[in-house]
This record gives structure tokens, sequence and C-alpha cells, in this order.
């Protein structure tokens, strides 16, 4: 004879008595769905299965109806059991397993997300929105920090201007879909609960019409190469993403059109580095005019600019030149261009020039100490 003991609620769950709720939920959500029936159609024992971890989840996460579980057992919920507590399954009775279920898992009924994936939900009733798309662009730093407008060409479904998106010949009558009634989806009974499913002759719009546009066979909308200016402002950098409104595709059986991202990509420059909104650039200056000193010009992005080098300036050294870097992206200030110097060493001297050189060093000492004396005192250990 076949055993009537009921089982354990924590080991339908396979946790210990002391689960705190958070491990109780992750427990029954890894539960419900291994023994969920639309994932082992026709299986008696995983909806038996199914049914049993909900109703250990229902009862052990109140705290009321838990605590008297773990006092009395499974006798806290027969009718006529000791202490039953309000609310308890007078009589074995049990809430629906599918209710527990969209409980636990967020889901209203709507569209998306584990729910759907089980019952097959999908129409909204409606004509669908077009999907999003991106397109990248890549432009000059000059570009980006003055700001430039783009001509852009790109491939996508727009609207039937056949039939204006909607799908039906023009002249054709629209009328509700008999079988769905307009609601775009159809339920039907699996045993203790329901599935919703796209109604398959609407295909989710809730309608019908007598003809089918010739152009787009009903759907709506055709293949087209879109033409649209694009307004880049000053300050984008690489990775920075402008949305151009209802410029997506355009939605089937005359739903909203989607949206265009245009991602930004800035060429590297032969002079300028950036780094955010500043500016980097490396100049090679004589060996005369660190010694002595004097002004150079130097490129930035808003033209021509002089730069004062101090006598004594040594390699390496970086000026900053304040606001002329980039422009912020939101307005406003812009940032610095900083310019670093390298002196340059002349590779081939003349007779002449090698001579009144010789003669510098000579009269500079270079000749005893050709070695700066403030790093040889640091290292003169060993030596």
């Amino acid at each position: 004879m076949a055993s009537t003991r009921k089982e354990d609620y924590y080991e339908l769950l396979g946790v210990a008595k002391n689960a705190s709720d958070e491990d109780l939920k992750k427990a029954y959500r890894k539960k419900a769905v291994q023994y969920h029936p639309d994932k082992n159609p026709g299986n008696k024992e995983a909806e038996e299965m199914f049914k049993k971890v909900s109703e250990a989840y229902e009862v052990l996460k109140d705290p009321q109806k838990r605590a008297a579980y773990d006092q009395f057992g499974h006798a806290a919920f027969q009718q006529g059991g000791a202490a039953g507590p309000r609310g308890s399954y007078a009589g074995g009775g049990f809430h629906d397993p599918f209710d527990i279920f969209r409980e636990v898992f967020g889901q209203g009924g709507g569209r998306g997300g584990i729910f759907d994936e089980f019952f097959g939900g999908g129409g909204n009733g409606g004509a669908a929105r077009g999907s999003d798309l991106r397109y990248d662009i890549e432009i000059s730093l000059e570009e980006a920090a003055h700001g430039v407008e783009k001509e852009i060409s790109f491939r996508r479904l727009g609207a039937c201007a056949h039939c204006d998106g909607t799908g039906a010949e023009p002249g054709s009558k629209r009328t509700t879909c008999p079988t769905c009634r307009g609601a775009g989806q159809v339920t039907t009974s699996r045993g203790f609960f329901h599935v919703r499913q796209v109604c398959p002759t609407c295909h989710g719009s809730g309608a019908r019409f007598e003809r089918a546009c010739a152009k787009c066979e009903g759907e709506g909308r055709l293949q087209e190469t879109a033409k649209i200016n694009v307004r880049i402002p000053p300050g984008v950098d690489t990775g920075s993403k402008l949305r151009s409104t209802g410029n997506g595709e355009a939605g089937a059986m005359g739903g909203d059109t989607g949206d265009l991202y245009i991602v930004v990509h800035v060429k590297e420059h032969e002079v300028f580095e950036r780094q955010g909104d500043d500016l980097f650039t490396e100049i090679p200056i004589k060996f005369t005019l660190a010694t002595l000193g004097g002004t150079i010009q130097v490129p930035t992005l808003q033209g021509k600019a002089t730069l004062k080098i101090p006598a004594g300036t040594q390699s390496g050294t970086t000026f900053r030149l304040k606001g002329r870097g980039m422009p912020h992206l939101r307005g406003g200030a812009h940032g610095d261009q900083l310019i670093r110097v390298h002196v340059e060493v002349p590779t081939s001297l003349s007779s002449e020039q090698r001579k009144k050189l010789e003669d510098f060093a000579q009269a500079c000492g270079d000749a005893d100490e050709p070695v700066a004396r403030s790093f040889f005192e640091k290292a003169k250990k060993f030596f």
C-alpha cells in the first residue's frame, strides 16, 4: 500500500529549517523552473512536484504559517488540526500554484521575462514598435572641437507609401480579428493553468483587412535607403551617442517608429593627443632656444598661439595654454592645451660650429665635468 505521509516542506525545497526568506525564495525559484509543466509537457510527476513545491513555499514564506508548521507540522493546516493559524489551508485547501509562480517571478502577465518564455506570451493586441538602429560615424578632431553637420545614408525598414504603413490595400476595410476578438492573443487551458499565445490569425494586431497591401504584403513597411542630416555638437568624443528620434525602423502595421542612435568615433590626430577635454602636444626646440630663451609659434585648434620659452628650459618641460583644449560637451568652458618641449641636439656640425661649441664647452668646464655635479654626488659610490 502506498504511503500517505506528506513530505516535509523544507525537504521539498531543499533548505534547512533555519533558512532565511531569501534562501527560501531562491530555492523555490529553482524548483519551480525545474518542475514547471510547460518545461515538462505530459509529465504528471513533474506537474505534481510543481504543486508540492508551490504549496511548501506558500506556507514557509508566511511567518505566521511557518511558525505553526514548525510547531505542529502538517497538522496545523488540516481541518480540526491543532492551532491552525488564521488563513491556513483548512481541509487541505491550496491556492493556485500558477499565482504563486507569478508572484515570485514578478510577472503580471505582460510581455517578456520567464513568464512569456514558459507560456508563449507575445502580442500586445496592437501594432508593434519598430526597431532602434545604430549608425557609426567617424569625424576628425577639428570637427569634434567645432561641431559639424553630416548627411548620413543607411538602410532601414520604412513605412510603405502605398498603404501608409497600415498593411492594408487602399480602400480595404479593417475588421476585428474573429479569432482573438481584437485582443491580439488567444488563451487555451492546460490542466490547472491557462496559456496565452499570439493570435495565429492576426499575428498580434487584433485586426484583419479585406485585402493585404500588394506592395508590402500586409506588413506595412519595406526596405529603403534613408538620408538624414545629423548635427554633431562640439565636444563629442569617441563613444558619444546621439539619438535621432523617429529615424529608426517603421513599426509593423502602422506601429510607432524606432529611434536611430549615432555612435561617434573621433580619428587620431597627427599633432594633438586628446585626454578628456585637454589636448597634449610635443614640440622639439633648438638647443640655443632652450638655453637663451625666446618665443615660438605653436599650433592650437583655434589657430596659432605664442608661447614664451624661458632661458634655461630643460627637455621635458610642460607648458599650459589655458582654455585652448576641447570644449565641454554640455557647453561653457574649454579644457587646456599642454605643450611638452624636447630639446633637439644637433646631429651634424660644420667646422666653424664645432670649434665655437668646443670653445663654449671649455669656457663652461664641461670637458672636466661632463656629468652634472648633482647626479655625480648621488652616484659617486658606484665610481
